[in-house]
């Protein structure tokens, strides 16, 4: 099974996903969008915030829903053509099943990068401030790091459901989740104890604790135990959902 990458398959593969109205309306557009409308173009955004101001603490979590709908939208469109069938053909070709596979991940990885680094660029351009540097390499380095983990739940998304539904659902599920998740507005009482059952809540909670450390808007502190809990108990949930889903689509033919 070959490795080898083609250079013309990545070109292809990352024209198709820039021309494709669901990567640039939710993997580009929409996490900036959310930026400007909740940090950059309100008043409170010059407000202290941890080691930072409220700009860069809705900057970070705008980067974070970026990257995790980047990641599962595109993994989601992998495995329906997997289904498909378009692997076996690969499997003719020189690229091979493998390398395909790897195409497809560094394609994910690529938006997801471009979707942290358009949100950046945003607060950068805008007032996002943090007091050190080093806060701003350590936000991103958790979000493309521990974003990884929702590539699994897009090929979940994509082993049970066609590919007319797969990719739209993989992104409009990511922003449910950010609703739930404490990440497009503070939650508090009963609201904020479900969020932190969701799956958004310890990835962006951990992608703020460079600014926050774990202090909330409520003046709680979450725990890092905590988080890294939720972070490894959706990654186990994620992963169950994929071999589920390689079982069920194997069963089907």
């Amino acid at each position: 099974m070959s490795m080898s990458l083609s250079p013309t398959m990545m070109r292809v593969e990352a024209m198709r996903q820039i021309r494709n109205p669901y990567t640039l309306a939710f993997t580009l557009g929409m996490p900036v969008a959310m930026y400007l409308l909740f940090g950059a173009s309100m008043g409170y955004g010059e407000i202290t915030a941890g080691y930072g101001n409220v700009k860069y603490y809705v900057m970070v979590s705008m980067a974070a829903y970026g990257t995790a709908v980047a990641m599962s939208s595109i993994t989601s469109l992998a495995a329906t053509e997997a289904k498909q069938g378009w692997g076996r053909q690969l499997a003719m070709t020189p690229l091979g099943t493998a390398g395909y596979a790897v195409t497809k991940l560094l394609t994910a990885v690529a938006f997801a990068a471009l979707a942290m680094l358009a949100v950046f660029a945003a607060g950068f351009l805008t007032g996002a401030e943090a007091t050190d540097a080093w806060r701003w390499w350590a936000s991103a380095g958790i979000i493309l790091g521990v974003g990884l983990m929702y590539g699994l739940y897009g090929l979940g998304v994509g082993l049970f459901f066609n590919s007319d539904t797969a990719a739209a659902l993989a992104s409009i599920s990511m922003t449910f989740f950010a609703f739930f998740g404490n990440v497009f507005m503070p939650l508090d009482g009963v609201m904020l104890d479900i969020a932190r059952f969701t799956p958004l809540y310890g990835f962006v909670s951990l992608s703020r604790w460079p600014l926050t450390e774990g202090v909330l808007t409520t003046g709680q502190t979450d725990s890092l135990w905590m988080i890294a809990l939720n972070i490894v108990a959706w990654l186990i949930v994620f992963g169950i959902l994929v071999a589920v889903g390689v079982k069920r689509s194997r069963s089907r033919r």
